[in-house]
């Protein structure tokens, strides 16, 4: 059973107005049209300069698509109304010409989407899908240039365009879920990244995703959760998608989860720092690296050419003040714990408790903490992040550290 002021915590004393408030915030998630295709991309090629450039992707079927815009920074987005499986090495879209970043990958079950970021305001003079002259298959043929900032404000004003009028809706997610009973402790496992997000990637020949790291451990931590009496483990996505950082946050409090830890495995400049550490939320960040890290973490969204809107400074006061007054000692007792776990058995950071302003870590009424399972930018963390025998000793470490957590809680 859980102690009086757990349950005091998890019920609140929310006022209709506030509720309101967390839903103006949280509330929105990008849904795939029900009549989802599969596609096959089977070749892409770039060329041009810095003034016009030229995008060509083969497909096995016509890919229906639409074009938006967003600002800050400059990004046409593509979108794709189907699953695309990519048949092509990454590297035959180098950003190149006008475009110094190309980014593509799933946002969701049907729908795939592709990124164009440039330094100066760009804009598609053609964009179509053309039938092949000769032989089965189609091409999507994206044309870009250089345009004026008025072009691009008209661009972006006008919204979504394209071949095709199932255009993804917008809708809410279903309203927060009652705490599950006393005798189940619910764990919200987020493997952080995915989809068009890979997050962090090692370089050379046979790259390593952050995304497919954090993926894999996820999926091994809530095993081991399951496993143990009491506690109900959940994966926040259990595929390569995208999630936005506002919709993992939801999804965590529309099932009811009684904790929230997300996993990831970023890169540093410092490549000889290695080892595991733990973050809570916190309005000023503990230390620079931790400062550094959270404004990384918070690109997730604009990566994915999703646009962040900026909510007003008396919302953003709000959320932080309930994070620090209903939760921060929640989260700050479950870091403890898991750090306590690691000590001796899996290597650590220096202060392998941190703080910073992620925006993954807003629930308001969910303890929550990210964990940095290693680092990618360190060659042993690397080697030791794709050893089996690594992931299961640090998976079951985690869940002794949520049973103790939870035990203290007096569950």
């Amino acid at each position: 059973m859980l102690s009086n002021a757990v349950r005091l915590f998890r019920r609140g004393r929310w006022t209709a107005a506030l509720c309101l408030v967390l839903a103006h915030v949280f509330l929105s998630v990008m849904t795939a049209p029900a009549s989802a295709t599969e596609l096959t991309a089977k070749a892409a090629r770039i060329a041009g300069d810095e003034a016009r450039t030229r995008i060509v992707i083969d497909f096995d079927v016509k890919p229906d698509f639409t074009v938006h815009y967003l600002t800050s920074p400059n990004r046409i987005v593509v979108d794709i109304a189907g699953t695309v499986n990519f048949a092509f090495p990454p590297e035959q879209l180098e950003a190149r010409g006008i475009y110094d970043r190309i980014r593509f990958g799933a946002m969701s079950a049907g729908r795939t989407r592709f990124v164009l970021t440039s330094k100066l305001p760009a804009g598609l003079e053609v964009a179509e899908a053309r039938k092949n002259d000769e032989g089965e298959g189609w091409r999507l043929v994206l044309d870009g240039t250089i345009v004026t900032p008025d072009q691009y404000a008209t661009m972006k004003k006008q919204g979504n365009w394209g071949n095709t009028e199932s255009n993804v809706p917008v809708v809410p997610l279903a309203p927060q879920q009652a705490p599950s009973p006393d005798s189940v402790f619910t764990v919200a496992v987020d493997a952080g990244h995915g989809g068009i997000d890979t997050g962090a990637v090692t370089a050379g020949k046979n790259p390593v995703y952050e995304k497919n790291i954090t993926l894999d451990f996820a999926t091994a931590l809530a095993r081991e959760l399951n496993t143990r009496p009491g506690i109900k483990a959940f994966l926040t996505r259990d595929t390569d998608v995208f999630l936005s950082l506002g919709e993992r946050v939801q999804i965590a409090r529309s099932r009811g989860a009684n904790l929230f830890i997300s996993l990831h495995a970023d890169t540093l400049r410092e490549k000889s720092t290695r080892g595991a550490t733990v973050y809570t939320i916190s309005d000023r960040a503990s230390d620079k690296l931790a400062d550094e890290l959270a404004k990384r973490e918070n690109t997730s969204d604009e990566v994915a050419g999703v646009e962040v809107k900026k909510e007003p400074s008396e919302v953003n006061d709000i959320l932080i003040d309930l994070t620090r007054r209903e939760t921060q000692a929640f989260s700050i007792s479950l870091a403890n714990s898991i750090v306590h776990s690691f000590e001796g058995e899996i290597g650590l950071i220096n202060n392998p408790h941190r703080s910073a302003g992620f925006r993954v870590l807003t629930a308001p009424d969910v303890p929550s903490v990210l964990l940095e399972l290693g680092f990618l930018s360190n060659a042993e963390d690397v080697k030791q992040l794709q050893k089996p025998d690594f992931r299961d000793k640090l998976v079951t470490l985690i869940a002794d550290a949520v049973k103790r957590y939870r035990e203290k809680l007096g569950g």
